[in-house]
């Protein structure tokens, strides 16, 4: 069984990525909690992996 994304799934999760992104770098410039850093990185991170390593489906 093959895991792939549709470009639209894939599309909604690089977005996901770059608001986690975002609100990381607000907190981190803010200096604010550090389970707040710890929460938006791994969520982008997460979503960075899944958009980078599985295969796309146009």
């Amino acid at each position: 069984m093959t895991v792939t994304l549709t470009s639209l799934s894939a599309t909604i999760i690089f977005v996901i990525a770059c608001l986690a992104g975002f609100q990381y770098r607000r907190v981190w410039k803010a200096e604010g909690p550090k389970w707040q850093l710890w929460l938006f990185g791994l969520i982008a991170a997460a979503c960075l992996l899944i958009v980078g390593f599985m295969p796309v489906v146009p």
